[in-house]
């Protein structure tokens, strides 16, 4: 597998270089002056940053309509999410540089979102709708410094749709489609999403209004393939609200006040291969709070604050007792950050913050409840990072954060991430970064909780480089390695306990970009990654390609795909024994059309064009051939 690794490597490199040796001479050579925001927290022009950031930006959403969040990040090869594939009431689990979900967080708006009722404390990907968000970074890595704990793979960070300038606009889209297996080929309607957005800017006062509802159906959570009897349809049912108010009350200071309302509704069946008519589910969320920005001669002072409320209810039908066991969670997140970007020159700047964070969880089970006033913690780290960007090409990013942890003291974090620009267009990246993660609730205080639980810490590493051509070619690719203390696991399904075993992981993540020719790109990913010891659906390659064009007057193609390789899963809790799963590849073909230059747009989409037959979860359903067509109106 190595052998096979090093080869595609290899492949791509040489795809890269004679990408460049095919470059005209008189090339305009000029870096694309792109701009991020996760690398600091502040805006800053992407070649000065150290790290690889994937970018979804506003006009890639556009033509990726119709689709999940969890759709459009299984899209990138460094991340796995398992269940984007599924059901659309299964959970979505995030893998990054062989990590699990709570290695990696999730911003909104740059504010950190989480559920300390579930046992990992991790963002449900199911509570968004694509409608509502206007662009996606993904950095991966180790961001412990600036994030806190759990940024230990990754950062996704989700910025939503902002107002238009002008008094009032309003945008509304409808979409429908099938939801099938691959064993059905029936033109049944059973996935449907509208949209509204009413927004504006009037003088100071800015204003967003957003409400999304989905209805999907048609699709099986568990296979029946093991079964004589079709297993009955389940059910998705979401709702997702959004409002922001903003005033700017001159050039230096503004401030915006948000609110979201989210709730999902699902019925999901008994485990793997096992139907239910009974099992079912309700996930609420309700967040709201303000974020205000003061820019002064020197930089920029930020602060924030939020609360998040999630209330989950499960009814589980018990075969022991014959009657069904009801399950209510609620979990409490309180979030403020203050930070401060200083700029003493052009090349260098002090970023300083403290973040506060306050969870709780409360929880009645048949199994055993938990009390909010014992199961809860609060955090207040102070951080701060220097970025030193000189004149010669030498860019510095480091920092520290003190982990204040009411139950585990403090904990130390760190960050050194130098790279280098030898030319505009050609940098090397490198970075040195520790994490730490501390138990959920959940692992502390369940029926399997255990409060001698130690926090788990990471060590990551990565080198690599950056290469960007104007308008023709970028290309970059970096190798990583992760270590992981005191993994905590569940070994005998009885007590939570931290691994005596150090974790590892270590990988290649390389990306091409490349325009064909005016209006036509195409895009190539590969991801190799390789853990000591996992028990997750995280294949060794993922292999992602994109082939775009907006050649034909107001019409954009694309046509994408996704291999999936062999994958060998230790079936912990069911044959105790390793499951081979075989490879997989997906085909996608989407068009959109515009019927009225900026009114009126219509969309197609077609998914798993071949019927691929392909198992992402062993004991569940799949996706198959499915359509859907939509229309989108601004007015």
């Amino acid at each position: 597998m190595k052998k096979h690794s090093f080869h595609l490597s290899a492949l791509c490199l040489f795809f890269a270089i004679t990408t460049l040796n095919a470059q005209q001479k008189n090339d305009s050579i000029e870096q694309l002056n792109e701009v991020v925001v996760t690398a600091t927290k502040f805006a800053i022009k992407k070649e000065l940053v150290g790290k690889i950031i994937y970018q979804i930006t506003p006009q890639e959403i556009e033509h990726l309509k119709g689709k999940s969040v969890a759709d459009i990040l299984d899209n990138i090869a460094g991340i796995s999410i398992n269940g984007a594939n599924s059901s659309a009431g299964k959970n979505k689990s995030i893998y990054i540089r062989g990590g699990r979900d709570r290695h990696v967080i999730v911003l909104v708006d740059g504010v950190s979102v989480s559920d300390p009722s579930g046992v990992n404390t991790t963002f449900d990907l199911r509570l968004l709708s694509l409608n509502q968000i206007e662009s996606i970074e993904v950095m991966n890595g180790s961001a412990s410094t600036l994030y806190g704990s759990g940024a230990a793979t990754g950062v996704i960070n989700i910025k939503l749709k902002q107002p238009v300038d002008k008094p009032i606009s309003m945008n509304y889209e409808i979409s429908a489609g099938t939801n099938n297996s691959q064993q059905d080929s029936k033109l049944d309607i059973n996935d449907f999403n509208q949209n509204i957005t009413v927004n504006g800017i009037v003088k100071k006062f800015s204003y967003l209004a957003s409400g999304n509802f989905s209805n999907v159906e048609g699709l099986s959570d568990a296979s029946d393939e093991n079964s004589a009897v079709k297993f009955e349809s389940d059910q998705f049912k979401a709702t997702n609200t959004f409002v922001r108010l903003g005033y700017k009350f001159n050039e230096k200071i503004n401030v915006q006040l948000f609110s979201h309302y989210d709730k999902d509704v699902y019925d999901f069946d008994g485990g793997a291969f096992s139907d239910s008519d009974i099992n079912n589910g309700e996930n609420e969320q309700l967040r709201f709070g303000f974020s205000s920005n003061f820019n002064y001669e020197k930089g920029i002072f930020s602060a924030s604050a939020s609360y998040n409320k999630n209330d989950r209810i499960l009814d589980i039908f018990n075969s022991w007792s014959n009657a069904t066991d009801h399950f209510e969670y609620t979990g409490k997140t309180y979030v403020a950050d203050v930070i401060n970007n200083y700029k003493f020159t052009d090349q260098l700047q002090l970023i300083t913050g403290v973040n506060y964070q306050k969870q709780s969880n409360e929880t009645n089970s048949p199994y055993g409840d938990i009390d909010e006033g014992l199961a809860n913690y609060n955090t207040m780290d102070p951080y701060f990072t220097v970025v030193y960007n000189s004149l010669s090409g030498f860019n510095m990013n480091a920092g520290a954060r003190l982990n204040n942890h009411s139950e585990y003291g403090n904990y130390w974090v760190y960050n050194v991430n130098p790279s280098y620009n030898f030319s505009k267009e050609f940098r090397l990246i490198s970075s040195l970064s520790t994490a730490f993660i501390a138990p959920s609730t959940y692992q502390l205080f369940s029926q399997y909780g255990n409060v001698d639980l130690k926090p788990e810490e990471d060590k990551s590493m990565e080198f690599g480089f950056i290469y960007s051509l104007k308008n023709k070619v970028e290309i970059n690719s970096v190798f990583f390695y992760r270590e992981e203390e005191n993994a905590i696991i569940l070994p005998d399904y009885v007590t939570y306990s931290n691994s005596e075993k150090q974790l590892n992981a270590r990988g290649v993540e390389t990306e091409i970009k490349y325009e064909i020719f005016k209006d036509a790109t195409v895009k190539l990913g590969h991801a190799y990654m390789y853990k000591n010891s996992d028990t997750d659906y995280i294949p060794k390659h993922k292999i992602t390609a994109l082939i775009e064009t907006n050649s034909i007057k107001n019409t954009y193609l694309s046509l994408r795909f996704k291999n999936i390789s062999k994958r060998t899963y230790f079936d912990q809790w069911g044959s105790g024994e390793n499951i081979n799963l075989k490879a997989y590849s997906l085909v996608d073909v989407f068009a959109s059309h515009n019927l009225i230059k900026d009114r009126l747009l219509l969309f197609v989409q077609a998914n798993n064009i071949f019927n691929e037959n392909y198992v992402e979860t062993i004991g569940y359903t799949t996706k198959g051939r499915n359509f859907k067509m939509g229309l989108n109106f601004k007015f």
